[in-house]
Order: structure tokens, then C-alpha cells, then sequence
């Protein structure tokens, strides 16, 4: 609670705004007599400061209504006839967000810019996405004559590492007399956020609210039963640092893992059966201990207590799906049947805007008959229809619980009465990493509808190794810091050389919040440094021996452990080539064992393997009739033929009844006794070389003085510790030595590749020297992707010339397409049953992404995401009119998934449509858009 002090002092600093704000005052009253609600204190403070004039930051928690001040932004800008931009970092939300400014002033004055849809681009308001307002500032579009206001929402979204850095172009470039909205989630670091945006934007105001409109209340559920996680005295809108744990709650999982006995330690064996895939439910108990309770279980829980509508979030697109599967295979309802009808006419609305012949790839049944049940998934994977579906359904209150991922909790209106968090472990991309307290705050921020609800509900399952003291940290903790992610690209820096001089452009990167937070580290990292040298003479004192060169002698047993190393790796190599050989050997006909993998089991070969990036991979047949490729991931030892079955010459794969029919001559020859695989040897051996050097090396280590200390490992221990320990001194040295000019820096090093390939160019006017745009930099600054450098060198380089339209489009995706963080294959691998010419441009790119990385080494920059080739298949399918279900069958993509690429695939086509060198492959970039855009993906846009 604030003192009477504080209350006086903000009263006194409201009236001083009022008079400041003069006949803007009127616009507020009359904003806040147009709303539904009465306004909040912070919303009507962030509302006064921009009335006077100022930017405005406001953090608020989730639900709590922020938009309402980016909602005034654009009721200022229509009073005073200026244009107001409302920028989002996701489609979906600037879609919702159009819509309600479309109920809000009508569909003339509002329009819509998200890439690949636009409608009424000239409207006095325009809902886009960040990125497209990055474009607009540096084509220097006439859009932004008369603009007033900029609403960012979700400006927390600069975080993001790899889109985060479009939001600082954005505010470093607006023009000043623009007044600068940005809306963020709570943050803990707002006060220095808004310091940097008044430092590079002028007077910007900061407005935190940390309260909630509707409190949360925390709980755990133990097996079947659900407890509060605070004791009662605990106030749910301000829990306070480590807040007392509910002692009923510690009794219940004591309770629990006393009980937990066979049936809990046998898994999920005989119940796995009815509930889906087995092991692949939440919790997360090991083999053994207490599981969380069932998925139909928790919502029959949860419908009862009446704690519906809820969201459980799963963090895995399969474990959405595989949540739905579980719920409808223990036939829970959680709908009536007037529900049901409503739901149906939803449905059948959406079924007509799908293609018929699509309906049954998207799996519109299944989807619908969750739907019907009350239950949906919503993650990235699924059709942008369904989402917007479950969406509308979920909001009605005809979808009771949706089984989402995290990128639910970004922005899209969704607010449900309960949220669960089934795990608090998920995948970041690199690998499985606890739920942070900013990210627990953002999740839970779901609970709760304002005007509906009194109060929302966080629940999380309680499963074998769930502390609830470490859950109530978790809940009670408002740790969330705005991190940068800036640096400087190629595209940006050709756009900002384009106006301005290379010294200005350095000038305008050093104000980033970047650079803003790393020059305030300074001062720790030096106090972090001290401390290093003091334990580094610590470390020296206890590894000196009094025989003889500790150092010296830790540097014998290096290169000892770096041979060795090296010759393992040179026999995984010949074992590697062998195995290829092996694979490469493979005849049609020929019965192999695959060893590993999904495909494991008896195969007959049916197309030998063509030589490529990765090997061989020849066709073959499974015992299940399916048709598979085989490489080194799945054979790494290498097959071996273990008999053979004759094939008929006129074999179609793709027949149904000659799959089954040579699939049973696989199985007798089988049973017959093909012979089982023949293990293969290590092959290889040592180099004579590296054996002589390793004899000479270990006799070294034998003859040196301290190989005889019977404190030998004590002080090899402390050594270690010491280079361990001098390697930090060494990189916080270089990191202080850097720190004030990183961002400058690494701009003079994406100009030193830029200038290698040609994209800039030095002048020297009479004694002067300069930077310039070349003619091939001028069309780069019109390629907006994270490739952008490898793209702009395959058309320079004319290796797409040659391309059909459909060739463009599927070589095209090595520019967008990444595999998901959890796909560890060769990304690069060449991709097999393609037309001759794309092959050869797919080298290209591949080799074009290869020397580009090289350079990016050399000049000290850390390298440009790798190509992937890992949609060109599905595209080069797709583009040359397969259909849906033919595309999604022989890939590993959801019907989701290739929408949004397709997606994203169409704003490259549309860049090359004007940036293109040539006319000839303009024209070929639109043709290519034609083709990509139809069936569920033209009716998706």
C-alpha cells in the first residue's frame, strides 16, 4: 500500500498534468465516457501524459488493460486529423486488433498491413506488424506523411533474438515529432527502459502498475485434489517475497509419494492403452514416484470446483494433440447440447472457407469433434482457420479447455477463468530448460476475465520432484528484465548508408538500448574482474609443485587426450565411409535390417541410393508396406544384404497392392531365414604417425619430475581450475575492453563484408573518405529476411535465372524455412527427386551460405543462420499443383505448419517481385506466387 505522502504526491502530479494537457483534457473525458468500464488510475495517468504531449511507457501485468491507452492514442490522432500506426509482433494479433478498431470507428478509417494482406493501407488508422513499419521508415514511404502516433504493443518483445531488434530500428528511426506509445508486460526493468527511450526519444513518461484487475489465486494439484499453495493469511494480489507455503499442501505430497508404490513405478503401461501415446503424457516423475493426475481427471476436477474455461499449457505441439486424443478417447463432455449447435453452425461456417478436397488432410473431423466436446489444442503448428476457430469458440465460452503451447500467452485475447501448467520444464530451442519466473508470470497472466471473473486460478501438477517451496518462489517472484537483442544486419546497413554517412550511422547504433544496457554493466563486469584475479592467485599458490612445472606438465596430458581424440575420430570417419560404401552397394531386391531409428526392422530395397550431401539413401520397402528412405542416421554401422526377393520389373511404389504383395515375399523370405546382419568391425586403425608421436608424448609424461608428486592430482585439480578461472578473467577483459563500442563495432564488421562482396564501396573526395551503396546494395535494401545476404548473392550471382516458377519457390524456402530447435539432422542434405536445375540452385544457395559464414568468421561476426533445405520438397510438390494430403503424407509438416510457411514464403516471393535484377525472374517471382498461393493457403490469405 502507498503512504498518504505518496497518494498526495501523485494527486499533486495529476493536476499538474491536467493543466499541462489543456484542451486535451476534453479528448480524455470524452475517450473515457466512450469506454465500457471505469478507467484504472494507471490507465488514466499514461492517458494524461500523452494528452500532454509525451511518449508514454507503460508496463502492466497481462489482462490488465493497457491497450486502453494505445486505444487513445488512436482517438488523439483521429481528433487531431494525423495518421496512428498500432504495430503488433504476431499476425494474429494485429488481426484481432483490427477488428476492434473496425467496431470501434468503422471499417473506412481503419486499415491492415501484416505482409501478405493488406486492406485500406491508406486509412487514417493502420494496424501492422513491426516489421512492416521497419520497411515503411526505410523506403521512406509516403504512408508516414501525417503520422502522429505509433502504438507498440508487446514492446517486450525486443527481447526476442531473433526479431527483436526491428523494434529498436523502429525507435531509433521514427521521426521526433511522432509520439511514441509502447505498451509492454510487467517488466522489473522499466525505469531504465524508459530512461533510454527518453534519452533517444525526448520526455517519455513511465507508468508501472503491478496490480492485477482480477487476483490470482495459486494452487497445486495433488492426485486428485486441489490446495491452495499460500496459507490463508497470504493476499493473492501481493503474495510478497517468499510467501508461507500452504502446510496442507506439504502434508498432501507427503502423503502422496508414501503412497506412490507398484502402480505408479510401473508406468504408464496397461492405462496407456486407452489415453494415447504412451510416455508422452505431462508430469514429470521418472520411472518411478508420484505421476500427475490424469488429463480427464483434471478437468473433471476443474468442471466440478467450477474452474472453467481453462488453459493447460503442454509446451509440445504433440503433447497438445496427443492431450485432445486423451481427453476424447475417456469420453469426458464438457458441453450441452444448444453448446453443440452453436458450435456446429461455427464449424460448418469454417468448413465452407476450406477447400472440399482439402478437409480430410487438415483433419477437419477429428478437429471438429474435440471441438463439439468442448476441448481444442491451439499451438503453431495448427491451421491458422482452426486457431482463429478456437479462438472465437474459446472466447464464447463454448470451448471449455484448450491444450495450448507458450506462444498463446503472446498477446492474442484469450483470458480463461483457470490456467495449468502441467510441466514447469520446456524446450527452448537448444534444450530443456526450467520455467523462469517472467515466463510463469506471462502463463498465468491468462487467469482471470476481467469483467467476468472475480478471481482466476493458476494450478500446477504436482508430480515427483515438483518442490511447492520452489513453486512459491516461482508464483511470488516478479523477475522479468528487458534484455536486447540488437545488432546490427546487412539490410539495415545499407538502408541507414543510404541517407546518412558512415560516422552518423555508427552515431545513431551507439544509441540502441543495446549499447544503453551494456555500457551500464561496465561497472559490475570491472568489480566481477577484480574478483577473478583474486582467486586466480589462489588457485596458482595451490598448484605449485615443488618438482617441477605443473603447467608443463598439464600441456603433456592435453596433447595426449587431443590425439587420442583425433584418432577415435578418425575411425568414426572410415567406419562412416564404410557404412556409406555398404549403403551405396545396395542393389533393388536386396533384404537389410534397418538397426535403429522409427524405421528399424526387415526392408527389401527398392531404387538404389543416389549419392549426395549425406550419403546414399536408397528406397525400401518395410514389413508394413511403407515406402522409406535409409541413409547413415538409421544404418550408422553400415547393412548387410541378408538375402534377396525378386522384384518385377513393372514394380510402382506407388500401387497399394504391389507394396502388399512384395511386402509378403519380404515376410516369407523372412521366415524362411534371410540370416541375421553381420555386425561390423571398427575398421581402421591408428595412423603410423599419430603412434609414434603418442608413444613419444606418454614416455614425456612418464619422465617429467612431477609425474612422481604423490599430490600429482591435487595439484593437476588446481591447475585446471586456474586456466578454467584465467579463460573467464580473459573473455570479462575483452567483454570490458569492448563493451563501449560492441554494437559500433560490430556495424564496421557487417561494412567490412558488405564491402568484400561488392554492396558498399569506399570514396575518396578529394582527401575524404567515404562509404557508399553500390547499385547492388541499393536492391539488397529492399530484401527484408534473416538470409538476406545469401539471397541478394543468389541473385547477383544469376544462380536462379534459369528457374521455372515453381523451381523459384521451392529454392526459395533455404531463405525462410528453419527446422524447429529439436530437429538435429543435416539441414544442408541434398534433397533427392527434384528437377535438375533446382538441384544445381540448391548447391548454389548451399555453397553461396557456406562462403558467406567463412567471411563472417573472418571479419569476427558470429555467422548468419545456415540454410536449411528442409521444406523444398514439400514446396517443389506443392508448387507444381500436388495435393494437400500428397504434400503433408510425405513430410513430417501439419497442415498448419505449411500455411505459415507459405506464408512467409510469399513475402520473399513478393520482395523478389520488385527487387529482382532482372525482369525475366520479377515476372517468374510473381508467377511463383500464383502458384503457391491456392487451395487452403490461398483461402488462409
Amino acid at each position: 500500500m502507498t503512504s498518504p505522502a505518496e497518494r498526495y504526491a501523485a494527486f499533486v502530479q495529476r493536476r499538474a498534468l491536467e493543466t499541462r494537457s489543456g484542451g486535451a483534457a476534453d479528448h480524455l473525458r470524452r475517450f473515457a465516457d466512450e469506454l465500457p468500464f471505469p478507467m484504472d488510475e494507471f490507465q488514466r495517468d499514461a492517458c494524461q501524459h500523452l494528452a500532454a504531449g509525451e511518449d508514454v511507457l507503460v508496463a502492466a501485468p497481462t489482462g490488465a488493460g493497457k491497450t486502453v491507452v494505445g486505444e487513445f492514442a488512436v482517438f488523439l490522432g483521429l481528433a487531431a486529423g494525423r495518421k496512428a500506426f498500432y504495430t503488433t509482433p504476431i499476425k494474429a494479433l494485429s488481426n484481432q486488433k483490427y477488428l476492434e478498431l473496425v467496431r470501434a470507428h468503422g471499417a473506412e478509417r481503419v486499415g491492415l498491413l501484416t505482409g501478405d494482406v493488406s486492406i485500406n493501407a491508406g486509412a487514417d488508422v493502420v494496424v501492422m506488424t513491426t516489421e512492416v513499419l521497419r520497411n515503411m521508415i526505410y523506403a521512406r514511404s509516403d504512408a508516414l506523411d501525417g503520422l502522429g502516433f505509433v502504438v507498440m504493443d508487446e514492446v517486450h518483445y525486443l527481447a526476442d533474438a531473433a526479431r527483436g531488434g526491428v523494434w529498436e530500428e523502429v525507435i531509433l528511426l521514427l521521426p521526433d515529432d511522432v509520439r511514441l506509445v509502447s505498451l509492454s508486460a510487467t517488466v522489473s526493468n522499466a525505469e531504465e527502459f524508459g530512461s533510454w527511450l527518453t534519452e533517444v526519444r525526448g520526455e517519455t513518461a513511465v507508468v508501472v502498475s503491478e496490480r492485477r484487475p482480477v487476483p490470482l489465486w495459486q494452487h497445486m494439484m495433488v492426485r486428485h485434489e486441489v490446495l491452495d499453495l499460500y496459507t490463508a493469511a497470504v493476499d493473492a494480489s501481493d503474495p510478497g517475497p517468499n510467501p508461507p507455503v500452504n502446510p496442507e499442501l506439504v502434508e498432501a505430497v507427503r502423503r502422496a509419494e508414501r503412497a506412490s508404490g507398484p502402480e505408479d513405478r510401473r508406468g504408464r503401461g496397461q492405462n496407456a492403452r486407452h489415453r494415447g501415446r504412451p510416455g508422452k503424457t505431462s508430469g514429470g516423475a521418472g520411472r518411478g514416484g508420484v505421476r500427475p493426475p490424469r488429463r480427464d481427471v483434471v478437468l473433471q476436477r476443474l468442471d466440478a470446483a467450477g474452474l472453467l474455461p481453462a488453459i493447460v499449457f503442454v509446451f509440445s505441439r504433440a503433447g497438445c494433440e496427443a492431450a485432445v486424443d486423451q481427453v476424447l478417447a475417456s469420453g469426458l463432455r464438457l458441453t450441452t447440447e444448444a453448446e453443440r449447435r452453436r458450435i456446429g453452425e461455427v464449424l460448418h461456417e469454417l468448413s465452407v472457407r476450406i477447400p472440399g478436397e482439402d478437409l480430410e488432410a487438415v483433419g477437419f473431423s477429428a478437429f471438429a469433434a474435440a471441438a463439439s466436446r468442448g476441448v481444442a489444442a491451439h499451438h503453431a503448428g495448427l491451421l491458422p482457420l482452426f486457431k482463429e476457430a478456437v479462438e472465437t469458440l474459446f472466447v464464447a465460452g463454448l470451448v471449455k479447455v484448450v491444450f495450448a503451447t507458450e506462444t498463446l500467452a503472446l498477446g492474442v485475447n484469450m483470458p480463461a477463468r483457470s490456467v495449468v501448467l502441467e510441466r514447469l520444464v520446456k524446450w527452448d530451442g537448444r534444450g530443456h530448460a526450467d520455467v523462469t519466473p517472467g515466463e510463469y508470470t506471462q502463463l498465468t497472466g491468462r487467469a482471470g476475465r476481467r469483467g467476468i471473473d472475480i478471481e482466476g486460478h493458476a494450478i500446477v501438477l504436482y508430480a515427483s520432484g515438483v518442490d511447492p517451496l520452489a513453486v512459491a518462489g516461482l508464483a511470488s517472484r516478479r523477475t522479468y528484465p528487458l534484455r536486447s537483442s540488437f545488432r546490427p544486419t546487412y539490410n539495415m546497413a545499407v538502408n541507414l548508408l543510404s541517407g546518412s554517412s558512415r560516422e552518423r550511422v555508427r552515431g545513431v547504433l551507439e544509441q540502441s538500448f543495446a549499447q544503453f544496457q551494456a555500457d551500464g554493466a561496465v561497472v559490475h563486469l570491472a568489480r566481477q574482474l577484480r574478483k577473478h584475479e583474486e582467486g586466480l592467485a589462489g588457485y596458482r599458490e595451490a598448484m605449485a609443485c615443488d618438482r617441477g612445472d605443473i603447467t608443463e606438465y598439464l600441456e603433456l596430458r592435453r596433447r595426449i587426450s587431443e590425439l587420442e581424440a583425433d584418432g577415435q575420430r578418425e575411425r568414426a570417419g572410415e567406419r562412416r565411409r564404410a557404412a556409406a560404401d555398404s549403403l551405396a552397394a545396395l542393389r533393388p531386391g536386396d533384404v537389410v535390417e534397418i538397426p535403429r531409428g522409427r524405421r528399424s526392422g526387415w526392408a527389401v530395397v527398392v531404387e538404389p541410393g543416389l549419392p549426395g550431401f549425406d550419403g546414399p539413401r536408397p528406397q525400401v520397402l518395410t514389413e508394413e508396406r511403407q515406402v522409406r528412405t535409409i541413409g547413415l542416421a538409421e544404418a550408422p554401422q553400415g547393412v548387410r544384404v541378408a538375402g534377396r526377393v525378386r522384384i518385377p520389373r513393372s514394380f510402382n511404389a506407388r500401387d497399394p497392392r504391389q507394396r502388399r504383395d512384395l511386402a509378403s515375399s519380404l515376410r516369407n523370405a523372412i521366415a524362411e531365414g534371410v540370416g541375421a546382419p553381420d555386425p561390423r568391425g571398427d575398421g581402421g586403425g591408428h595412423g603410423v604417425n599419430e603412434d609414434v608421436e603418442l608413444r613419444r608424448l606418454r614416455q614425456a609424461l612418464r619422465a617429467h619430475p612431477c609425474h612422481g608428486c604423490p599430490e600429482r592430482e591435487d595439484h593437476v585439480r588446481w591447475a585446471r581450475r586456474a586456466e578454467g578461472l584465467e579463460r573467464e578473467r580473459d573473455r570479462l577483459a575483452e567483454r570490458i575492453a569492448g563493451r563501449t563500442t560492441s554494437i559500433a563495432r560490430d556495424f564496421d564488421r557487417v561494412c567490412e563484408v558488405l564491402l568484400t562482396l561488392g554492396y558498399l564501396a569506399e570514396t575518396d573526395d578529394g582527401g575524404t573518405t567515404g562509404t557508399v551503396v553500390t547499385a547492388e546494395g541499393t536492391w539488397l535494401r529492399r530484401l527484408y529476411s534473416e538470409r538476406d545476404l545469401v539471397l541478394a548473392q543468389c541473385l547477383r550471382s544469376g544462380a536462379w535465372d534459369a528457374l521455372s516458377a515453381a523451381e523459384l519457390a521451392a529454392a526459395a524456402t533455404a531463405i525462410v524455412y528453419t527446422s524447429r530447435g529439436d530437429d538435429d539432422g543435416d539441414k544442408t542434405a541434398v534433397v533427392r527427386g527434384v528437377s535438375p536445375a533446382l538441384s544445381t540452385a540448391l548447391d548454389a544457395v548451399v555453397r553461396t551460405g557456406h562462403e558467406i559464414e567463412e567471411l563472417e568468421r573472418h571479419v569476427g561476426l558470429t555467422p548468419s543462420p545456415a540454410v536449411d533445405l528442409g521444406l523444398v520438397r514439400s514446396l517443389w510438390s506443392w508448387a507444381r499443383g500436388a495435393s494437400l494430403a500428397d504434400v503433408l503424407a510425405a513430410s513430417d509438416l501439419g497442415a498448419g505448419d505449411l500455411v505459415r510457411w507459405c506464408r512467409q514464403l510469399l513475402d520473399v516471393l513478393d520482395q523478389l517481385s520488385v527487387a529482382a535484377p532482372t525482369p525475366a525472374l520479377r515476372r517468374r517471382a510473381r508467377e511463383a506466387m500464383d502458384l503457391v498461393r491456392r487451395g487452403v493457403v490461398g483461402q488462409e490469405l
